[in-house]
């Protein structure tokens, strides 16, 4: 046999069979979601399973909630937040309600604003906004199949509302197939994935769907051969006679599951009209929401709207408000299965009759869609696109645009090498670098005699995907001669590369180029000639000081650099690289009061703009200076926030960054986990610097407060030698402190003649006042005392509360050590009061037993529960007690007002308190 069924055989759908535990999940978000709450949920399974049909039955089950639908369709995969338009369509009148980044950022989505790229979180947090203001009116329920086709513009909005859904009374539900498109694309959504039918359930599904007699055997070898797919199993049935089923004739052909489904499909619709053949391809190509458009094609094609009539009675298509295909796989199957020349046919009759002033995007692929060979007038028409897409931040888009008008350019192989470089940069913005690599890898054979601009360019991208992929080897010098390239000609986009540069090299420095090669290399760059005496170009000219020339000549540079955070917004433009490297700067200066200021101004920058990315390295940055201060509950917040943003916004997190964190808390085995991780790392990528060192320096202090004197020397004593710019500064203090305790006073000696040599150039009370501690360790008993006084006078001064904390704690071991119990008995008990206070466990610790030695009992603290508070409640809490609002607080961290509130009963609840004005004092007193 054959397999295929004859010409007209009518298709039917696929009745709800089984699917029990399906039922329940949905149930239970749709229960959810009347009650006030939300809930996202991703259904996977191969084409035919029953996604679909499971869509459809709580879309009829849940007439009391507002149900919106959207699908991704495999003709518009490209065209950037096509299914967002869609999805939100009904909402966009509302856009007024969106505070006014992001009004601007959806709106320039859209298309219907000139704005700058929006933030493509930004957009997300748009979406979750509008969705949410939908409620005041009913409860909603958001339904997006086939979400492997989704554009990735409209995918990353809908990943993100999914991850910050709270208490909106907002249900969404995905379905698709098992292969997600991207990079961790919903990454820590609840997941169902479908599986076939029970054998129970298939065999009454194909009982209900045999008319005549159905042999047992016949049954068991379907449901068998489908794997108790449901569409399988009933288009299996109508390939089939009567006397295939009742089990007379033989079965010789593979039954229709998976990739036959589609074959099979294709097969049916080849038994069809001509003329309803060619309008089913337009369908399959034409953008669903627009009726109009679709019937303007046909009329191209002179294909009359009566050509419709074969396929309805078929079962291919429905009829209702709109002509659809029954099943989102036969639209798949149909386009898949036409022939190449009437795929380009009905792209042609498409392109031309969309408006080029209206949908110049969807006109420009559907010409290029119908072309084949070289064109370079549609080439332009792409590149032009491109430009649009990218400045309403649609780079998915612009990276597809320019890659297929790379392909359609003519013999000039400089613009198709453009082009495709061009098109790996909008996939590095869109954190692509494998799609960026296969860009970048296209284009270097057309490069080998080219304009050396774009060789620059090219060398540019090709660096910056390496560093996403932590190939350390050769970046610095890439980024080097690519900037020399273009120095003369574009200087902005030289020192661009040149701080790119810095940041790698001071993070994870290599072997094969010293910091003072790259120092010298920047100092002497034509790019810095022109550079202003202002922002980024001061960080970059003030570590290349450092680097080429020594410590003296960059303070100056670095201190103005630091000045300029709160004046220059083009240095807060850049977010994470300049907040990281103002980290870097304010140690290699000791200047707490610039680099916690800087901090502060670019995270409040990247949270007016909705750079979630960029914030979440922030917000590392912060916790070192909340840490600092002595506030360890901020600094967890800060930490607990940017691992909640990595899960919001799909990147990897772990304990890596809270290695300074658990260090000062003295949690032994979690700090040395994450720091030996982190330090493994970069041993495997043969790469040294910044990094590293910094995660031996948390050790170090780890060291210190357990009081392993040999351990905390031999990890401070790796900065040192490395004298890496930015890491150096915290290790000083701490390998004198060790050196001494162990009795290696020559190490004690080199580490305090460079902090003699750097403090007074820096000349800060920070700086000074680790000087007069490290002085006062060194120093004879006569003037010990007075270099400890002088030290803990100059850190008050400071917001470091616990480098003062250290001062009278050295201090009070000091004065013990010598007989003065008295007095050591109240520099320990204030080091003690402090250490506790913060949660600085092992030295609190180390407090407490030298104050026993004394004849003083101190009480031995835990650490605070805070009414186990979740750290979102935490947060929440603490911005209620500072007097921010609800909507300031939703603003702030990227939620909902309705969630907002829902954390706060929930805070009340815990703490047995029943108004905002009670938080100021609880809070206090539980930290």
């Amino acid at each position: 046999m054959t397999g295929l069924p004859p010409a007209g055989t009518r298709t039917r759908p696929v009745p709800l069979t089984g699917r029990h535990e399906e039922l329940r999940l949905l149930a239970d978000l749709v229960e959810g979601v009347r009650d006030g709450m939300s809930g996202a949920l991703l259904l996977v399974g191969e084409a035919g399973i029953g996604k679909t049909t499971l869509l459809d039955h709580v879309a009829g089950t849940s007439t009391d909630l507002r149900v919106v639908r959207a699908a991704g369709t495999e003709s518009e995969a490209r065209l950037g937040h096509a299914a967002l338009h869609r999805l939100l369509r009904p909402f966009l009148r509302r856009l007024d309600v969106l505070p006014a980044p992001q009004h601007e950022a959806l709106a320039s989505a859209f298309g219907m604003l000139a704005a700058p790229p929006a933030d493509r979180y930004l957009v997300g947090m748009a979406t979750l906004t509008l969705l949410a203001d939908a409620t005041a009116e009913q409860p909603l329920l958001c339904l997006v199949d086939d979400v492997q086709w989704l554009d990735r513009e409209s995918r990353d909005a809908l990943a993100f509302v999914g991850r910050r859904l709270g208490a909106e009374a907002v249900g969404l539900v995905l379905a698709g197939r098992r292969q997600l498109p991207g990079p961790g694309a919903f990454e820590g959504f609840n997941t169902l994935t479908m599986g076939g039918l029970a054998d129970t359930d298939a065999h009454a599904l194909l009982g209900r769907n045999v008319a005549g007699r159905l042999d047992a055997a016949v049954a068991a070898r379907i449901v068998a051969d489908t794997g108790g797919n449901p569409l399988a199993l009933i288009e299996s049935v109508d390939t089939l006679s009567p006397a295939h089923l009742a089990g007379t004739a033989p079965l010789f052909e593979p039954l229709p599951v998976g990739a036959r489904l589609e074959h099979h499909f294709g097969q049916l619709v080849r038994g069809l009209p001509a003329e309803t053949r060619t309008l089913l391809v337009l369908l399959s190509a034409a953008p669903p929401e627009d009726p109009p458009l679709l019937w303007r094609a046909a009329a191209e094609l002179g294909v009359p709207a009566n050509a419709v009539d074969a396929a309805i009675s078929a079962g291919v298509l429905t009829r209702g408000r709109i002509v659809e295909f029954r099943h989102p796989l036969i639209r798949s199957a149909v386009y898949t299965a036409a022939d190449p020349a009437e795929r380009r046919r009905v792209h042609a009759a498409l392109a031309a009759v969309s408006d080029p002033v209206q949908h110049p995007e969807r006109r420009a692929w559907h010409r290029a869609e119908a072309t084949v060979g070289l064109d370079d007038e549609v080439a332009g028409e792409l590149v032009e696109a491109s430009e649009r897409a990218g400045a309403r931040g649609g780079y998915a888009a612009r990276a597809a645009f320019l890659a297929r008008a790379a392909e359609l350019s003519e013999a000039d192989r400089s613009v198709r090498a453009v082009r495709l470089v061009e098109a790996a940069r909008a996939h590095l913005v869109l954190g692509d670098p494998v799609a960026a690599q296969a860009m970048i890898e296209q284009a270097e054979p057309l490069l080998a005699t080219g304009d050396p601009v774009l060789r620059a360019r090219a060398l540019h991208a090709r660096a910056t995907t390496d560093l996403y992929f932590e190939r350390i080897d050769g970046v610095v010098p890439q980024l080097l001669a690519a900037a020399d390239t273009v120095a003369g000609t574009d200087p902005v986009l030289a020192r661009s590369m040149l701080l790119e540069g810095l940041l790698a090299a001071l993070c994870s420095a290599h072997e094969t180029l010293s910091a003072r090669e790259f120092g010298t290399a920047v100092l002497t760059s034509p790019a810095m000639r022109s550079a202003p005496p202002a922002g980024t170009d001061l960080l970059l000219r003030g570590f290349a000081l450092r680097m080429d020339s020594g410590y003296a000549p960059s303070v100056p540079v670095l201190r103005a650099a630091l000045a300029a955070m709160g004046r220059d917004g083009h240095v807060i433009e850049g977010g994470a690289r300049q907040s990281t490297l103002a980290l870097y700067a304010a140690e290699e200066i000791w200047d707490d009061a610039g680099g916690e200021e800087a901090a502060r101004l670019v995270e409040a920058h990247e949270r007016r703009i909705g750079a979630l990315g960029a914030l979440r390295s922030t917000l590392v940055v912060r916790s070192t200076w909340e840490l600092r201060a002595g506030r360890f509950a901020a600094a967890t917040a800060c930490l607990d926030e940017a691992e909640e943003l990595a899960a919001v916004i799909g990147q990897p997190s772990g304990l890596a960054f809270r290695v300074e964190l658990l260090a000062w808390s003295g949690q032994e085995a979690r700090a040395r986990a994450a720091a030996d991780a982190l330090v493994q790392d970069l041993v495997t990528r043969h790469a040294h610097g910044g990094l590293g060192d910094w995660a031996r320096n948390c050790l170090a202090v780890l060291e210190l407060g357990l009081g392993r004197y040999a351990e905390a020397a031999a990890c401070a004593r790796v900065a040192f030698d490395h004298d890496n710019a930015g890491a150096v500064p915290r290790a000083l203090p701490d390998l004198v402190e060790a050196s001494v305790r162990c009795g290696d006073h020559r190490t004690a000696k080199e580490a305090l003649r460079r902090l003699e040599e750097r403090a007074p150039l820096a000349g800060t009370p920070w700086a000074l006042g680790l000087l007069a501690r490290c002085r006062a360790l060194m120093a004879d008993d006569d003037q010990a005392g007075a270099f400890f006084a002088e030290s803990a006078a100059l850190l008050g001064r400071t917001g470091v509360r616990t480098d003062l904390a250290r001062t009278h704690l050295l201090h009070g071991e000091w004065l013990r050590r010598r007989g003065r119990r008295a007095d050591a008995r109240a520099e320990l008990r204030t080091a003690h009061e402090m250490f506790a206070g913060m949660g600085a466990a092992a030295f609190a610790e180390r407090a407490r037993l030298e104050l026993l030695a004394t004849g003083e009992r101190a009480r031995k603290r835990t650490v605070q529960t805070e009414h186990d508070l979740t750290p979102q409640e935490r947060r929440i809490a603490g911005l209620a007690a500072d007097g921010s609002t609800n909507a300031e607080i939703a603003a702030r961290l990227f939620i909902t007002t309705s969630t907002v509130e829902y954390h706060l009963n929930k805070v009340f609840r815990k703490l047995d308190i029943t108004s905002r004005r009670q938080l100021r004092s609880v809070l206090g007193a539980a930290t």
